[in-house]
């Protein structure tokens, strides 16, 4: 028991990691958001197909009826999440756009006690107000008065944040669906609103992808998303859900390494204390809630 526990420690901790390195991936594909949102889609579900005929997994397609509707508002949602994530990239540096895509928890927090009734404690209604000072600082008064690329980046990490949002709360209501099951027919639902989505924008645009190009996509759809989904499927079945939740605070640190120590990319003390308030507080509400 002792030694799954932390091989599944492990496994959360390098998916984690590795999703951190999503936005450096995405700067090497000349693909509009919606399309990129699409590969990666399509990519993620055609791996995770083949992961569930090695180890014979079947979905039960009798007892899904009843949440397909829920399945399919939040693969949209989760499209549409993709989409706005990738838009803030290319306006914003990866560490805003990443942080900015954090402020999810405090929504669900907010959210929560209008869909399921639940109270607000005072430790839940402080780390809001703490979380929301810390995405005020990321932002910057100078953009919030007089605009910018960052502050449209940012309000996309927002927008994408909201969108995750609606995935983790939809996902409460499914109940006879589970895991990488659950997530493999929201690839599916995603994958059928994209398309017409891409069609009607920028259309497909393959053939003006490079090496390199090619390799970034083939990563972010097999790597990034279709072995971090199996990976953190997997590791969840051991792991209590406050552990799996105070690992995947990886993710964001990883990616604010990569944003100012990769790419260059710059980042303010004041931001860098915003981006403190945003995931400590998210991460203190977490914990023993």
């Amino acid at each position: 028991m002792e030694n799954s526990s932390k091989r599944a420690k492990i496994m959360l901790s390098v998916s984690m990691a590795i999703f951190g390195t999503l936005g450096l991936f995405t700067r090497f594909i000349p693909l509009s958001s919606g399309e990129l949102a699409l590969y990666r889609a399509i990519l993620a579900a055609a791996l995770i197909l083949v992961y569930l005929a090695v180890t014979k997994q079947k979905i039960d397609l009798k007892g899904i009826r009843r949440d397909i509707p829920l399945l399919l508002a939040s693969g949209v949602a989760m499209g549409i999440n993709w989409i706005l994530l990738f838009q803030a990239y290319r306006y914003t540096t990866i560490s805003a756009a990443t942080l900015s895509y954090y402020f999810a928890p405090v929504i669900v927090t907010v959210a929560s006690p209008l869909l399921f009734r639940e109270k607000l404690t005072a430790k839940q209604i402080l780390c809001f107000c703490m979380s929301t000072l810390g995405l005020v600082m990321i932002i910057g008064i100078n953009n919030l008065t007089r605009g910018g690329s960052d502050l449209i980046g940012i309000l996309f990490g927002l927008g994408a944040a909201v969108f995750y949002t609606t995935v983790i709360l939809l996902n409460k209501f499914i109940k006879n669906v589970a895991g990488i099951h659950r997530t493999l027919l929201q690839f599916f639902a995603a994958i059928i609103i994209l398309i017409p989505y891409v069609g009607v924008t920028d259309g497909v645009n393959l053939a003006s992808l490079s090496g390199i190009g090619w390799a970034c996509l083939l990563i972010v759809g097999l790597v990034h998303t279709g072995v971090t989904y199996c990976m953190y499927f997997f590791a969840l079945k051991d792991l209590p859900g406050q552990e799996a939740a105070i690992l995947s605070y990886i993710d964001p640190l990883v990616a604010v390494i990569v944003s100012v120590l990769v790419l260059g990319e710059s980042m303010t003390i004041l931001q860098f204390i915003g981006g403190v308030l945003i995931l400590g507080f998210t991460l203190w509400n977490e914990k023993n809630a």
